[in-house]
């Protein structure tokens, strides 16, 4: 038996069968290789949907500029807060694999209504003379339905599916976890191919060939996926649940802390309450260490005897620590929202902006509007070997830090880079307006003599940003959640992400209802030639300034978190990091 255990993961994962996983037939990349087609044609679908919504809704549904453009974030906004559910039911109850298997069907039906929502003639408004009619309240119904049943099926995949595959890396194995250290940067590489196909072939699918042919590639695509998923089934590791509900702790740290408030702390950190080393060790969970951060949650794990009269078993420092970081990824999450509203004007306004400028290329080939977007993508495939090859490795020899620069510098040149982005889109837009002018273009479907290329700057700078903010992003709240609520960690990620699509629905909404009071032009008004979209982005590149302003102060106040990693015989551990140097403590990724 003892021989066994020594052939067996020490992160203590399981196969599918729930044996100790073997390292050399279960996980790593050969397990991986499973998982990155699914995530390929997940993005390919939901890209092929969201990067064209907009004129979808206003050129077959025949929606308002504002109305579609909110409707397109709510529904964004949806698909990327709904996995908070996911990773809940996920941690707690099923697991991620089972999770992911039934809210992937789920996905699946999602994208095959929708299929159907777009092929069919009668769920669609019909056309006479060219006037044409708004859609019916049963159409609309089923279409937004389609969406939104998708939407739930995102809830249980997208928190889960990345997840699961960097369980495939065991963290004790030194081995492992070098290949671990690349697989956010090479996983997120595949979800922009996936996203790339989507902006470059299905976009042009759709607008030339059928809207129907353009969503059913990718649902044929995502149901091979998750067949090819589910053959690699025997290759998986599966981490066992060692807290039955770890959100609770959430809870019970305030509450005791705040029932023990008039109890003295102990000036020594370590006289407060937490369980021994041995017994980490023999049930595989991690120990988190003290901070100085957040002090008050500390009386959460007062020794009993130093509650005199107290019945209750104290907290462990651990369980308390835990706390202490989902409030300390709160902080970063907060400042994370305006860099997410200025992601969202890639399939909403930079869409409609390109559908009023010259988009000819040649005498018979005009770009879709939404094609545009995939110079984000290609931006982004290009800059991650780099970043990954290139600038880590050279980084890594000036600062010493196994990632060359840590989470929070990473994010804060993503977050520099958009600034500068979304700076360049408010003079290209000026600019628009002076041909506007110059030209005397008035109507709503009057083409611009002006280059759509013109917008090229600020995708391909979007791009290179997501590359530093979003991989940054997973990667910081995966690595710095408690180790039993890493998928309800990684939802801080697409919960931001979905927060944000919100707020630029709200803030489009409020923008056209003050400034289009009266007699006044709306900045944001159905005709883009007629309007002042250059205030809106000048309004959205001031909030973008202020937020970083606020990030520096809150990743100068973050402390990571630092947690024991055992050996492999299991006697002794090691802190991994170092907090002064400001380094990332805890997985190395």
């Amino acid at each position: 038996m003892e021989l066994a255990k020594a052939d067996c993961t020490q992160d203590g994962t399981v196969d599918f069968r729930g044996q100790p996983a073997v390292p050399s037939k279960t996980g790593k990349w050969k397990a991986c290789a499973f998982l990155v087609g699914y995530e390929a044609f997940e993005r390919m679908a939901f890209y092929g949907v969201a990067s064209n919504l907009v004129n979808y809704l206003t050129t077959q549904l025949h929606e308002d500029t504002v109305s579609s453009v909110r409707n397109v974030n709510n529904w964004s906004g949806s698909v990327w807060i709904t996995p908070i559910l996911g990773a809940y039911i996920a941690d707690s109850y099923l697991g991620r694999f089972w999770t992911f298997t039934l809210s992937s069907l789920v996905y699946v039906l999602g994208m095959t209504l929708l299929t159907i929502a777009v092929s069919l003639k009668r769920l669609r408004p019909t056309c006479t003379n060219g006037i044409c009619n708004k859609a019916s309240s049963s159409q609309i119904a089923f279409f937004y339905t389609a969406l939104y049943t998708m939407a739930i099926g995102a809830g249980g995949t997208k928190p889960n599916i990345s997840t699961f595959g960097a369980d495939q890396f065991d963290d004790f194995n030194p081995n492992e976890k070098e290949l671990k250290a690349s697989f956010f940067n090479w996983w997120m590489f595949t979800s922009f191919l996936g996203a790339l196909i989507a902006t470059l072939g299905l976009v042009y699918i759709q607008e030339n060939l059928g809207w129907g042919l353009g969503y059913a590639i990718p649902t044929a695509g995502l149901i091979l996926s998750l067949v090819i998923f589910y053959i690699g089934t025997p290759m998986y590791r599966h981490k066992v649940r060692t807290t039955k509900s770890p959100a609770r702790d959430l809870i019970r740290v305030p509450i005791a802390a705040f029932r023990n408030r008039k109890l003295q702390l102990p000036s020594n950190p370590s006289d407060l309450y937490d369980h021994h080393l041995q017994h980490y060790v023999t049930t595989g969970k991690r120990q988190i260490y003290h901070t100085p951060a957040l002090r008050f949650l500390d009386k959460a794990a007062i020794k009993e005897e130093s509650s005199t009269g107290s019945s209750r078993a104290p907290l462990t420092v651990t369980q308390v620590e835990g706390a202490k970081l989902i409030c300390g990824m709160v902080l970063i999450w907060l400042v994370t929202l305006i860099p997410s509203t200025i992601w969202a004007q890639i399939n909403t306004l930079f869409v409609k902006q390109g559908t009023t400028l010259d988009r000819n290329l040649g005498p018979n080939f005009k770009i879709p509007a939404a094609s545009l977007g995939s110079f984000v993508t290609l931006s982004m495939l290009l800059s991650v070997p780099m970043y990954d090859r290139l600038f880590v490795p050279f980084m890594r020899q000036k600062t010493g830090h196994p990632r060359g620069i840590t989470l929070l510098q990473r994010l804060g040149i993503g977050f520099s880079i958009q600034i500068i982005a979304i700076a360049i889109a408010y003079a290209v837009e000026v600019r628009r307006i002076r041909v506007i002018r110059s030209n005397h273009v008035v109507g709503p479907k009057d083409i611009v003599p002006m280059s759509i290329f013109w917008l090229l700057p600020q995708y391909v700078l979007i791009g290179i940003a997501d590359v530093f903010n979003a991989i940054g992003l997973l990667e910081f709240f995966y690595d710095q959640s408690p180790e039993d609520m890493q998928s309800l960690g990684t939802t801080f990620f697409t919960s931001g992400i979905g927060v944000g699509n919100f707020l630029n629905s709200f803030l489009v909404t409020m923008v056209d209802k003050i400034t289009g009071r009266g007699e006044r032009k709306s900045w944001i008004g159905d005709n883009l030639n007629d309007c002042h979209l250059d205030y809106y982005y000048g309004f959205l590149l001031v909030l973008s300034s202020v937020n970083l302003l606020i990030f520096l102060w809150a990743s100068s106040r973050y402390i990571y978190k630092k947690e024991s990693i055992r050996v492999k015989e299991g006697l002794c551990v090691q802190m991994e990091g170092n907090p002064t140097l400001d380094a990332s403590l805890g997985l190395q990724v």
